[in-house]
């Protein structure tokens, strides 16, 4: 019996020489201390058929093997642990001395970049931001505005509508609407936002683009304050003293209407290919406000009167930073907008 005892030793030894890791570990302790076919259980299952002198020195000889077994598994458990954290540790290891890496920042989208230069300059000039919902209601975005039934614009080729009565917004002058039944004159706001018209996408055009439109009211208002704040206007926006000049236009809800036209900021006048040669860029449409409009939200025309412009900002864009398809502007091209970071 003895020698079977040494035997088991030698075997258990052997194994144990030939672990590697945690599961050759696990192996070996099921071999040897596993209750239902482990080596040393088997041993203690022997002692029956011993006689009672046989069987104590047995018992004692298979004990010290129990123990013997148990110590090395407990001593190489901790080393493979300790093994296994450093090789962790070793994966982990951080080269403090190498340069680190520098996040990617985004930045404000050139859009928003002229919008909030065009609200910091008339925020400047005493006016106030105004906004207002996206779908809007016919009476607001037309019948407010003196616009007729019969006008081209409320046509289902150019509005895009939701129901009879509900539609996208096809300018900011709803806006303007919203402030004059909320506010009494005087009255100085303006409203950028987006806006949405059945237009064929092209290098000039977008079914969704972004306007600002201005109101001014009070006593005695005329368009020589409307050519002023204009002139005003493209002077602190190009930082120039560029001309401004006035072209008769009609639109339903201002009379007189109009349209404005600035000096190229590129050329000063001369012609290139930023003005077409003309030497003239549209900043857009103005006129003094239809009597109609501020009588529909309770101002009395006879005490006042006020002027109203709407300004194209994703042009103004493309203008400023030589963009020659404003779509771009919108196809979310990570290459084409980093170039725009500051």
């Amino acid at each position: 019996m003895p020698s079977t005892i040494d035997q088991r030793r030698k075997q258990f030894e052997e194994a144990l020489s030939n672990v590697r890791d945690v599961d050759d570990l696990s192996a070996v302790r099921d071999q040897y201390l596993g209750r239902k076919s482990g080596a040393i259980p088997a041993l203690l299952k022997q002692m029956g058929a011993l006689s009672p002198d046989a069987r104590r020195e047995f018992g004692q000889a298979v004990n010290e093997l129990k123990g013997y077994v148990e110590a090395a598994l407990e001593r190489l458990s901790g080393e493979l642990e300790e093994r296994a954290e450093k090789a962790r540790l070793e994966r982990e290891r951080l080269d403090i001395t190498l340069p680190g890496l520098r996040p990617r920042f985004g930045h404000l989208h050139p859009i928003t970049h002229m919008r909030q230069r065009i609200e910091a300059i008339f925020v400047a000039m005493g006016y106030t931001i105004e906004g207002g919902p996206e779908v809007e209601t016919s009476f607001y975005n037309f019948d407010a505005l003196n616009t007729p039934p019969e006008h081209p614009s409320r046509e289902m080729q150019d509005t895009f509508y939701l129901s009879p009565d509900l539609l996208l917004r096809t300018h900011t002058s709803p806006v303007q609407i919203r402030a004059m039944q909320r506010r009494r004159p005087p009255l100085r706001i303006i409203a950028p936002g987006r806006v949405f018209r059945r237009d064929t996408p092209d290098p000039t055009h977008n079914p969704m683009f972004f306007q600002v439109e201005g109101l001014t009211v009070d006593r005695h208002i005329h368009m020589g304050h409307l050519r002023g704040t204009l002139q005003e206007f493209v002077r602190r926006l190009f930082g120039a003293e560029l001309r401004t000049r006035f072209r008769p236009s009609f639109f339903p809800f201002v009379e007189p209407g109009g349209e404005v036209d600035y000096q190229c900021f590129v050329c000063l006048g001369d012609g290139c290919r930023v003005c077409k040669s003309s030497g003239w860029i549209e900043l857009g449409g103005c006129g003094m406000v239809h009597p109609r409009v501020l009588q529909g939200v309770g101002i009395d025309p006879e005490e006042f009167t006020g002027f109203a412009f709407g300004l194209g900002i994703d042009r103004l864009t493309a203008l400023i930073y030589e963009i020659d398809d404003i779509r771009l502007l919108f196809e979310n091209d990570i290459r084409f907008l980093e170039q725009f970071g500051v």
